[in-house]
């Protein structure tokens, strides 16, 4: 794919954008969480591991190697899975009450989305390997 840096690094900046959007909003008791602020419950801020996956994906896909691109396809995927986590057990009812989950959550996961799509298809040079067909 021949925008695949493009995209990486705009679903990351997309990722590093939900984290102040708002995930979810807790109405029984007027909370409004977002990726860096889970005041007023017991979840540890999801953005902190987002971020250092995040960091690791955009150094790998920086690399001109092949295992760099393996990797990054490990991380990219690992990254979607706390996002789809996140994405469910935030919004889970609780004692009955039922978060609303808000763009900021969505955002996350679309982004995640786009990275993982993004490490698929690497743009790598191979030396001494053509492409034509015989």
């Amino acid at each position: 794919m021949r925008y695949s840096k493009w995209l990486a690094f705009f679903s990351a900046g997309l990722l590093f954008a939900s984290f102040f959007q708002p995930w979810i909003v807790i109405e029984s008791r007027s909370l409004t969480i977002t990726g860096f602020d889970t005041t007023g419950t017991r979840w540890s801020p999801p953005a902190h591991l987002h971020i250092i996956f995040t960091i690791l994906y955009l150094a790998f896909t920086l690399i001109p190697r092949i295992w760099a691109k393996r990797v990054n396809v490990f991380i990219a995927a690992i990254n979607m899975a706390w996002a789809i986590g996140n994405f469910i057990r935030m919004a889970l009812c609780d004692g009955g009450e039922c978060p609303v989950r808000q763009s900021g959550m969505y955002l996350a996961l679309l982004a995640t989305i786009f990275m993982l799509l993004a490490s698929f298809f690497p743009q790598v040079k191979m030396n001494g390997v053509s492409n034509s067909n015989p």
